[in-house]
C-alpha cells in the first residue's frame, strides 16, 4: 500500500509519497503545509477546505463573490480591503470592511471575523445542532469528529468527547480513544489512530493503483481485493475510470440567482443591486430604499417595513378592494373596488385623502378581482371575472380597449413582465388553468391545467424567470418557468395554507396571504422551508405587492422608440413579444367599437378604408328608408281607427232558433241578422243554455213602439225562462204568433252596440 495522506485522498493529487498529512491544519485551508510543493497538489477547483472559518493567512476573493468547492463544501466569508470610512447606513467592521447596517446582528458573519455579530443577543442552537462554548452553532455530526469545527475546539475536547459513540461512518480509535476517524482510512498504510487501531489486523497484498494510477483519471483507491476509481469533488465518473465535470448550475436551486458553472466547481454570483451573503449564500438587496410590503384587508390597504418592521396604513375607509399593485418610479398606488366597480390611482403619500383618488375606470366594469401595473409601457392590465374579459387602459384610463372575451370562466389574478412583453393571469373555473399571452394579447398559450383547481393569486420572479402561484382548494404553493417547465411544489399544507388568496416574491422569499388564518407568511423560494408568520389577526388579507426598486427594473418603451409619437398608432400603442426574429416591436390597438385599418394604425367604425364614404352611404340609405316606414306606420293607423269606428255603428241580432226555421227536420243550426248591414258583429253566448219550460216574453222597460214588421220588436223583449208570470203580455198578432212554442235549443244574441249589457 503506498503511504497516501488523507487529505491528499479527499483533495488533491499526491506528487510523492512524502505528503504527510500530520502537518495539516485543523481549519485554515490557507496553512502553509497544504500549499503546493509540500507533498500535495490540489486541484484549481479544490483550493478550499470544506469548513473554513474566519482567520486566514491568504487574501481571499473580492467581496459579493462566493467560491462553491462542489457539494458539501461551505462558503468561505470574503475579507474586504482596507476601508477607513464607512456610510452612514454601513456598519465597520473590525477587519474595516463596510457591510450594510442591516445584517448586524443577523447571525451571518458578513464581516469574516465575527464583529457583526459581537454584542449581539446570544443565539440558541437548534436541536440539531452542536453549541461550541464561544456560542457558534455547528452541526451535530460533525461533533467529535477528529476536525476541530468549533474555532474554540469544545467540539473535540475531551470533555465533549468522553464516551463518544462514532457514527456509521466513522471508525472508532479504541475504548481509550475518544477520536473517530474516516472508515476509509482503515487499511490505507497509514496510521491514523494514536493507537494504529486503523490499521490493526489489515493483510497486505497487491496495490494495483502503483501501476499507472491503475488505469483512474484522477483517483486511484486500493482495495483488500482490487481497487477502485473515485472523482474529486465536482467531477462524476462517465465510465469506470474517467471522470467527468458536474454541472451544478442544472440544478435552478443551486444559486439564489446567478450560476455559473467551472470545471470542478461552480460559482454564485448576485445580480446588480444585491450582495451575496457569504454564510447563507443568498442575495441580498442594498440598493434603494427599504423594500416593504402593501396589502389590503378590503376595507383598508396597508404597508409593512420588512426591515423595520413598521406597521402603517396606506388608505383607510375603502368599501370592497381585493386587488392593487403600484408604481415604483412615480411612487403611486392603483386599485380595484367591486362594490363601486371602479378603478383608482393616488400618490402614495396622498393616498389617504380621497379628494387625491383619481377615478381611472368607471364604466363597463363588473367584477375587478385582478390588477397589474406595466411600470414600462405605462398601462394598467386587469381581469373582470363578472364581464369574463381582460382588458387594458393607459395608466390614466383615458384609452382602453379588451383584449380578451373568449374562453375565460373565472379569471382572477394577473401579473406582466414587461421586460419580456409578457403577461400571465389565473382563472379557477370550471377548467381551471394558467395562461399566457404577449402584452397586446398575441400568442396565447396554457401553461398548467394539470394538478390545478383554485388557483388565486401568482406572482413573477423576473430575475429568476420563475411564476408563482397558490392553489387555495388543494392548499399548495408552487412554480414554474416561464415556459411552463421545471414545475416544482414547495409547499403543501393545510395549515399554512388554509385559504391563501396573494402572493409576492422578494430575494429568496415568498409571501402570501391567508383568509382563513387571517395572516401574512413567508418561506423559503427555493425549497419551501423556514415557514414562519410575518403578520396575524388581519381580518380579511387579500392581494399583496412588494414595494421596492428591483422589483421594477427599468427598461425601454417600444413604442417611445419610433419615430413618430406613440408609435404612429391613433389610438392604443401595446408592446409585442418577441417571438421570434420577424416580431413587431409593437401593435396598434383600437377602442371595442372600432376595428383596425389596413395600414394597421388608424382605427374605423366599418373595419375599411373606405369607411367614411361608406358611412355617407349608409346615412343617406337610412334618411330614405325611415321616412318611407313613418308613412306606412300612418297609414295603417289611419285604416285600424276607420275599421274600428265603423264596427262601433254597426248593428246586428242574430237569431239561431228552430222556432224561426221554415222546416223543423233540419238539424244544423242557422243564424237570423238584422241591421243595416249583413256584417257579422261580435257573437256573445247566450243568457239561456237550454230548458224545457214554454218561452214567455214580456216588454222591456225601455219605450216600445207599433212596427209594422213584427221582426224588428223582437229586440226590445227579453226572453225568461221558467214557469208564465202572471198577466203576461201575449206577442202581437202576426204569422209568426200562431206557431207552436217549442223547446229552445240555443238562443244566440248578436248585437254590436256599446250600450247592451
Amino acid at each position: 500500500m503506498g503511504s497516501v495522506s488523507k487529505w491528499c485522498d479527499t483533495d488533491c493529487v499526491c506528487l510523492a509519497s512524502s505528503c504527510h498529512r500530520a502537518a495539516r491544519h485543523p481549519w485554515n485551508p490557507y496553512h502553509p503545509a497544504l500549499l503546493p510543493g509540500r507533498g500535495c497538489q490540489r486541484p484549481p477547483s479544490l483550493w478550499l477546505q470544506r469548513r473554513p472559518f474566519a482567520s486566514l493567512s491568504r487574501p481571499l476573493p473580492a467581496a459579493g463573490t462566493a467560491v462553491l468547492w462542489g457539494s458539501g463544501s461551505r462558503l468561505l466569508s470574503p475579507r474586504a480591503g482596507s476601508v477607513k470610512e464607512c456610510d452612514e447606513n454601513q456598519f465597520r467592521c473590525r477587519n474595516e470592511r463596510c457591510i450594510p447596517s442591516v445584517w448586524r446582528c443577523d447571525e451571518d458573519d458578513d464581516c469574516s471575523d465575527n464583529s457583526d455579530e459581537d454584542d449581539c443577543p446570544k443565539k440558541t442552537c437548534a436541536d440539531s445542532d452542536f453549541t461550541c462554548n464561544n456560542g457558534h452553532c455547528i452541526r451535530e455530526r460533525w461533533k467529535c469528529d477528529g476536525e476541530e469545527d468549533c474555532p474554540d475546539g469544545s467540539d473535540e475536547s475531551e470533555a465533549t468527547c468522553t464516551k463518544q459513540v462514532c457514527p456509521a461512518e466513522k471508525l472508532s480509535c479504541g475504548p481509550t480513544s475518544h477520536k473517530c476517524v474516516p472508515a476509509s482510512w482503515r487499511c490505507d498504510g497509514e496510521k491514523d489512530c494514536e493507537s494504529g487501531a486503523d490499521e490493526a489486523g489489515c493483510a497486505t497484498c497487491l496495490n494495483e493503483c502503483l501501476h499507472n494510477n491503475g488505469g483512474c483519471s484522477h483517483i486511484c483507491t486500493d482495495l483488500k481485493i482490487g481497487f477502485e476509481c473515485t472523482c474529486p469533488a465536482g467531477y462524476q465518473l462517465l465510465d469506470q475510470k474517467t471522470c467527468g465535470d458536474i454541472d451544478e448550475c442544472e440544478d435552478p436551486d443551486a444559486c439564489s440567482q446567478i450560476c455559473v458553472n467551472y470545471k470542478g466547481y461552480f460559482k454564485c454570483e448576485c445580480h446588480p443591486g444585491y450582495e451575496m451573503d457569504t454564510l447563507t449564500k443568498n442575495c441580498k438587496a442594498v440598493a434603494g430604499r427599504s423594500p416593504s410590503l402593501i396589502f389590503t384587508n378590503r376595507h383598508e390597504v396597508r404597508r409593512i417595513d420588512l426591515v423595520k418592521r413598521d406597521y402603517s396604513r396606506l388608505i383607510p375607509m375603502l368599501k370592497n378592494v381585493v386587488a392593487l399593485d403600484v408604481e415604483v418610479a412615480t411612487n403611486r398606488i392603483y386599485w380595484c373596488d367591486l362594490s363601486y366597480r371602479k378603478i383608482y390611482s393616488a400618490y402614495m403619500d396622498k393616498a389617504s385623502n380621497p379628494v387625491e383618488q383619481d377615478v381611472l375606470i368607471d364604466e363597463q366594469l363588473h367584477s375587478p378581482e385582478g390588477l397589474a401595473v406595466d411600470w414600462v409601457h405605462k398601462h394598467i392590465y386587469w381581469t373582470d371575472s363578472g364581464n369574463k374579459t381582460i382588458s387594458v387602459a393607459t395608466v390614466d384610463g383615458k384609452r382602453r380597449c379588451t383584449l380578451f372575451s373568449r374562453n375565460l370562466s373565472e379569471p382572477r389574478a394577473i401579473a406582466v413582465d414587461p421586460l419580456q412583453r409578457f403577461m400571465y393571469w389565473s382563472d379557477w373555473g370550471f377548467q381551471a388553468k394558467i395562461e399566457k399571452s404577449g402584452l397586446n394579447g398575441v400568442g396565447r398559450q396554457t401553461l398548467v391545467s394539470d394538478g390545478i383547481e383554485w388557483p388565486n393569486g401568482i406572482t413573477l420572479d423576473l430575475l429568476n424567470q420563475r411564476l408563482y402561484w397558490v392553489d387555495s382548494k388543494l392548499h399548495q404553493l408552487s412554480s414554474i418557468d416561464f415556459s411552463g417547465g421545471n414545475r416544482k411544489m414547495l409547499i403543501s399544507s393545510p395549515d399554512f395554507l388554509s385559504h391563501p388568496f396573494g402572493i409576492a416574491v422578494f430575494e429568496d422569499k415568498v409571501f402570501w396571504t391567508d383568509l382563513e388564518n387571517e395572516a401574512i407568511f413567508s418561506a423559503n423560494r427555493l425549497n419551501g422551508l423556514e415557514i414562519s408568520v410575518l403578520a396575524e389577526n388581519l381580518n380579511n388579507p387579500h392581494d399583496i405587492v412588494i414595494f421596492h426598486e428591483l422589483k421594477q427594473p427599468r427598461a425601454a418603451d417600444a413604442c417611445e422608440l419610433s419615430a413618430q409619437p406613440n408609435g404612429g398608432c391613433e389610438y392604443l400603442c401595446l408592446p409585442a413579444p418577441q417571438i421570434s426574429s420577424h416580431s413587431p416591436k409593437y401593435t396598434c390597438a383600437c377602442p371595442d367599437t372600432m376595428w383596425l385599418g389596413p395600414d394597421m394604425k388608424r382605427c374605423y367604425r366599418d373595419g375599411n378604408e373606405d369607411g367614411k364614404m361608406g358611412s355617407t352611404v349608409t346615412a343617406a340609405v337610412i334618411g330614405i328608408i325611415v321616412p318611407m316606414v313613418v308613412i306606412a306606420l300612418l297609414c295603417m293607423s289611419g285604416y285600424l281607427i276607420w275599421r274600428n269606428w265603423k264596427r262601433k255603428n254597426t248593428k246586428s241580432m242574430n237569431f239561431d232558433n228552430p222556432v224561426y226555421r221554415k222546416t223543423t227536420e233540419e238539424e244544423e243550426e242557422d243564424e237570423l241578422h238584422i241591421g243595416r248591414t249583413a256584417q257579422i258583429g261580435h257573437v256573445y253566448p247566450a243568457a239561456i243554455s237550454s230548458f224545457d219550460h214554454p218561452l214567455w216574453a214580456e216588454p222591456c222597460l225601455g219605450e216600445t213602439r207599433e212596427l209594422e214588421d213584427p221582426a224588428p220588436a223582437l229586440k226590445e223583449l227579453f226572453v225568461l225562462p221558467g214557469e208564465p208570470r202572471s198577466q203576461p203580455h201575449q206577442l202581437p198578432k202576426n204569422p209568426l204568433s200562431e206557431l207552436p212554442v217549442v223547446k229552445c235549443k240555443r238562443v244566440a244574441l248578436s248585437l254590436e252596440d256599446d250600450g247592451l249589457p
